[in-house]
């Protein structure tokens, strides 16, 4: 038997900054992640009374260091977080909400029309093979969706050559970096580090992982499937 949710508390003032005139969109979504989202299992009931503080506020404010105008695809995203709410404070942003599970998509699909987010596109698919099959972006997004170097193996795949992979992680960011440092060269990645993002809006700050892709993101293999699909696209053509 589902366990009840708890009330919904009322939006935070922050939300009312970081949102702006996509507010009473940011709320519609708290109500939809507290009712919907509890009972078909996307979210626990018991994070309900800090949906604000720890989830749509901890994600809005990824907004920070994602660059202008730029496309990014939310692995894994689940019940649409980080990707729902960067929607809403960034209408710039072409976001494409990637998550392999029909409950999970389905959900994400309706949130999308209830929210009119025209800059949102959800695909229902595995990151691991979707290169070839979705155009590559400048930005990979993630959050709570497995440890880093795993990530990376799927993510930086996705990445156009330069761009790169923006990921939430918790109080052990610093020694998980440490620890796929050696698989994130091999993967291509040239630079990386860990910032803290949303400043004076949550408490603790959110801890954001930067991994930025050299010319071949993913390595060697990802750039070998992307001459594949090219050679296949030129003889579509032809």
């Amino acid at each position: 038997m589902t366990e009840a949710a708890a009330e919904l508390p009322p939006a935070p003032e922050a939300a009312r900054e970081v949102f702006g005139e996509r507010f009473a969109d940011a709320v519609r979504y708290a109500e939809l992640l507290a009712d919907a989202g509890v009972r078909r299992g996307l979210i626990g009931p018991r994070e309900v009374p800090r949906l604000w503080e720890r989830h749509l506020l901890n994600c809005a404010v990824l907004a920070e260091v994602i660059p202008q105008g730029v496309s990014v695809c939310d692995v894994g995203s689940g019940a649409g977080l980080p990707g729902i709410p960067l929607a809403l404070t960034r209408p710039d942003l072409s976001i494409t909400l990637l998550e392999p599970l029909l409950r999970r998509t389905t959900f994400l699909e309706e949130a999308v029309r209830l929210l009119g987010l025209s800059n949102v596109v959800v695909v229902r698919g595995r990151a691991e093979e979707m290169v070839g099959k979705v155009p590559p972006v400048d930005v990979v997004t993630a959050r709570a969706v497995a440890p880093l170097d795993r990530l990376a193996g799927w993510g930086l795949p996705l990445l156009r050559p330069h761009g790169e992979m923006t990921v939430l992680k918790g109080d052990t960011a610093e020694e998980e970096l440490k620890a796929a440092r050696a698989a994130l060269s091999r993967l291509g990645a040239v630079e990386t580090s860990v910032v803290q993002v949303g400043e004076g809006i949550v408490d603790p700050l959110s801890t954001v992982v930067r991994v930025l892709a050299g010319e071949s993101p993913g390595g060697v293999r990802a750039a070998t499937r992307r001459a594949k699909a090219a050679r296949a696209s030129r003889r579509r053509q032809h």
